[in-house]
């Protein structure tokens, strides 16, 4: 289970503002402190611009974890994993959010705005806070993840 009083980072697109919106109201009802790295309008926007910034703050420790989101999941997920110390997981059911924390030590859930409902999406978003990394087997092929030269 997250330890809600670990920094949680939040960015999207302009597609995903209006359920990062909803992601932030439910995170305050429940307790949870989180960084909002944009955007902060539905006006169009590039998601690098956001994911960067967030992806940084995963990698040094001021946020455990992120969620974010752009109308796909998808390019926002891969901006977010072009980052060594990144593990995004795109998730649009609760038990791949689990199993991408128990099995990937994802610290970063990627959702698809455009494609699930809020209601799912916070049922996604709990489902990954309260999913713990396994180690054991999954944890050698963490190992393997990052790019050496």
């Amino acid at each position: 289970m997250y330890d809600n009083s670990v920094k949680i980072g939040l960015c999207s697109d302009h597609a995903g503002y209006q359920l990062k919106e909803a992601i932030k109201l439910w995170l305050s009802a429940k307790g949870y402190e989180f960084e909002d790295f944009g955007t902060d309008s539905e006006a169009s926007c590039d998601y690098p611009d956001y994911a960067h910034p967030c992806a940084e703050a995963v990698e040094s420790g001021r946020c455990g974890c992120a969620i974010a989101m752009c109308g796909s999941g998808n390019g926002i997920s891969i901006t977010l994993n072009k980052h060594q110390g990144v593990r995004a997981a795109l998730c649009w059911e609760p038990e791949l959010a689990r199993l991408a924390r128990q099995h990937n030590d994802a610290n970063v859930l990627s959702l698809p705005a455009r494609f699930i409902s809020q209601e799912l999406a916070l049922q996604i978003v709990e489902a990954y806070l309260n999913a713990d990394f396994e180690g054991g087997r999954h944890q050698r092929r963490i190992d393997k993840i990052p790019v050496t030269k």
